[in-house]
């Protein structure tokens, strides 16, 4: 069986936490590890491998962490523009077959399972299932009535069978639709998650949309493949229909058939879930940092202090989520609009719903410092062996400083070795490369100076990463 792990959203209702180049997915919320390295985890001794489809901005991301829990058995989709989970679902199944998977169990990079072997033992009712034909999914029996989650209405069998027909999807209800779903009894949250021989979905996805999988077949032969590797063109991924998979096909087929879950489970989306999960103090506070933080008279907050010092003073039922660049402030009960915030970012041309201040990359990450209209100071981290790209800006010069590690420079047809304490000047428009050709990370300080100072300034004429 192979696990394919759906790792491409962006997570909007958790801003300013997750961000589009930084989503949730890879946020360590609980127990020092990211709920993707925490989804690996799990499903690790179910499959025998896993196939992540994701962001090409995201990829060197899930590499890295992927490295730090020692698994090695994954092969990647990268994803050149999203097109929600219909496309993901469809070419990861289309690769499935090329390569002899018998089943793929389908789930989302952003839940949190906590009792795995209820887990475990719910996943293995619902292969022998798959086997005899079906599309399976996996229903989590209700505990109250949440309005954030979809609802699925399973048709239930008199015999008291735990796997069931579907009757219907059920959009986010209202609180009163809610607690008549919970009194009805035959009514389950939508976990999100398949189980599936993939050719029997690719059969009924035939039926039900054929352009959708036409297009998803052509994207997939057209793609750049390496290894493990399977990059998309964006023409191709531009042709196959933006839509969920949910609205795609499971809501038009026959062959959907629910298995009731009991294990503990949220799909922490949004600071309200957050808070349900992690401890609380003594007067029902959740803070990820109690070193960072001083509550006085204060009660039933989430408290996310980003490293700095918080001080709460006679407040309550308040989320306050601290970042180095934006803070959020909001009643508790009202984080499903958070999404608005980053709606309204993305109208001003604002990259806050993007990027933090620290933007992982393949050969590393920098921080942002300081920043001006017409400067901004950045600190670059190389890993070792690692080199950026060979490129050019038209719009700024750049003043590098080494603080620690050895960097090898490359202005024009100039190499230079600089050291601790040594810098060069690269001028605007001059062909430029950082290269670590050491042991251990090279830091530097970098001065950009000009009038325009974006990230989309930059002409890459050579890449071992092959964003060109």
């Amino acid at each position: 069986m192979t696990n394919v792990i759906l790792c491409g959203g962006s997570g909007t209702r958790l801003w300013p936490i997750s961000r589009t180049y930084f989503p949730k997915q890879f946020y360590k919320f609980i127990g020092g590890k990211s709920l993707f390295q925490l989804t690996v985890l799990r499903n690790k001794d179910l499959c025998s491998e896993f196939l992540i489809v994701t962001n090409k901005d995201q990829y060197f991301i899930a590499l890295d962490q992927l490295d730090e829990i020692g698994v090695k058995n994954c092969r990647f989709i990268l994803e050149p523009v999203p097109r929600n989970t219909a496309a993901a679902v469809a070419l990861s199944c289309i690769d499935a077959v090329k390569t002899g998977s018998e089943t793929v169990l389908i789930t989302p990079s952003d839940h949190l399972v906590k009792d795995e072997n209820a887990y475990k033992n719910v996943i293995n009712k619902g292969v022998s299932e798959a086997y005899k034909g079906g599309i399976i999914m996996f229903g989590i029996k209700p505990t109250y009535p949440e309005t954030g989650y979809g609802y699925i209405e399973a048709l239930k069998d008199p015999v008291s069978n735990p796997v069931s027909p579907v009757v219907s999807f059920k959009e986010k209800p209202d609180a009163k639709t809610a607690e008549n779903y919970i009194a009805k009894g035959n009514f389950y949250w939508n976990s999100g998650m398949l189980l599936v021989r993939p050719e029997i979905l690719l059969n009924e996805l035939k039926t039900v949309c054929p352009a959708i999988y036409e297009n998803s077949q052509s994207a997939y032969e057209n793609a750049f493949k390496d290894g493990f590797m399977i990059r998309v063109k964006e023409d191709d991924m531009l042709k196959i229909e933006e839509n969920s998979i949910d609205f795609a096909l499971l809501e038009h087929t026959k062959t959907v058939r629910v298995v009731e879950s009991d294990f503990d489970w949220s799909d922490l989306g949004n600071f309200d879930s957050i808070y349900d999960e992690l401890e609380k103090d003594e007067n029902n506070n959740a803070v990820n940092a109690k070193e960072d933080m001083v509550c006085i008279n204060s009660k039933n907050n989430l408290i996310m202090s980003g490293g700095k010092m918080i001080a709460a003073i006679d407040v309550e039922d308040m989320i306050i989520i601290n970042t180095d660049d934006a803070i959020l402030i909001s009643k508790k009960g009202s984080s499903q609009n958070v999404k608005k915030v980053v709606d309204e970012l993305k109208k001003r041309n604002s990259e806050l719903h993007t990027h933090h201040l620290t933007v992982h990359r393949p050969w590393g990450s920098y921080s942002v410092l300081l920043e001006s209209a017409l400067y901004k100071l950045k600190k670059i981290s190389v890993k070792p062996g690692a080199k950026l790209s060979l490129q050019k800006h038209f719009h700024r010069s750049e003043h590098w400083i080494v603080t620690s590690g050895t960097a090898l420079v490359t202005v024009g047809d100039k190499e230079t070795l600089l050291r601790a304490n040594e810098s060069t000047y690269i001028p605007m428009g001059f062909v430029h490369r950082l290269e670590n050709p050491g042991l251990i990370p090279l830091i530097i300080i970098e001065a950009q100076v000009g009038e325009y100072l974006k990230e989309d300034d930059i002409v890459r004429i050579e890449d071992d990463y092959n964003r060109l």
